[in-house]
């Protein structure tokens, strides 16, 4: 790390984890690599049993599966280690703010231990790289239409630069679909498991199951039997229409049929 000066240890912090909900979803490997001001640098990591199962879309991005977990330390076992190994340092990931300490935190309170980011410095590349390469339709249309865009942020020039960065798209990526339902599904890939097209319900055994909170792996037609409260805490909250619509079903013992 030649390039940045270190007034005290950084330590650059990377999480896999059973999905993506923060609050909810547990860990299954942490790495985390200290680097000294003198450019020494020391290694902690290991994989960890999240006390619940693996889902197998988690295990196809990462390749951890229940058996490789079984016997290693649960999160509250392996705790200390991780804030003695990060005291008195400062902080570092890719997506870091975003995702990692979230579920970090998330995991410090579900084992009861007080730890906390106060006082930290804590760079995120993802930030540092989503700056100098904005994703907004003007940076877009720079990149492929090569000029300025004009009069951003009205409709209609929007409008314009949407149809050339399109156009352009195409035009230069060949590999990418011709035709409108293969862009869809290029937009929005769907794991074949789920059943809304965000996958917080999703089959399993030809059942529809919950896929996030703590009830992930129950069944709707447990939940309404068992969880009532639940669901209609689900109708209440800011999910997606499509995502309601299911547990309304639910709610008046209607569930999902697999064709």
């Amino acid at each position: 790390m030649k390039n940045l000066n270190l007034k005290r240890p950084i330590a650059v912090i990377d999480l896999e984890t059973t999905g993506v909900d923060r609050q909810n979803d547990r860990i299954v490997e942490i790495g985390i690599t200290k680097i000294f001001p003198d450019g020494k640098e020391e290694i902690l990591d290991s994989l960890i049993n999240p006390e619940i199962p693996i889902p197998s879309e988690a295990t196809e991005i990462h390749g951890i599966k229940d058996t490789d977990v079984q016997g290693k330390p649960i999160f509250k076992e392996f705790a200390p280690k991780i804030i003695s190994f990060i005291d008195n340092c400062d902080w570092c990931g890719f997506n870091l703010i975003g995702f990692d300490l979230y579920l970090l935190e998330s995991e410090f309170k579900r084992a009861e231990i007080n730890y906390s980011s106060e006082g930290r410095k804590v760079i995120d590349v993802m930030r540092i790289y989503h700056k100098l390469e904005p994703r907004d339709l003007s940076a877009a249309h720079l990149k492929y239409c090569e000029k300025t865009l004009e009069n951003a942020h009205r409709v209609n020039a929007d409008i314009k630069a949407t149809i050339d960065v399109l156009e352009s798209q195409l035009e230069k990526h060949k590999d990418l679909p011709r035709d409108v339902s293969e862009l869809d599904e290029f937009c929005n890939p769907k794991d074949p498991s789920w059943i809304d097209s965000e996958g917080k319900i999703i089959w399993s055994n030809n059942e529809a199951v919950l896929n996030f909170s703590g009830h992930k792996g129950k069944t709707l037609e447990y939940m309404q039997k068992n969880e009532m409260g639940f669901l209609l805490w689900v109708m209440s909250k800011d999910f997606s229409s499509e995502v309601k619509m299911i547990v309304k079903n639910a709610i008046e013992g209607k569930f999902p049929k697999t064709d």
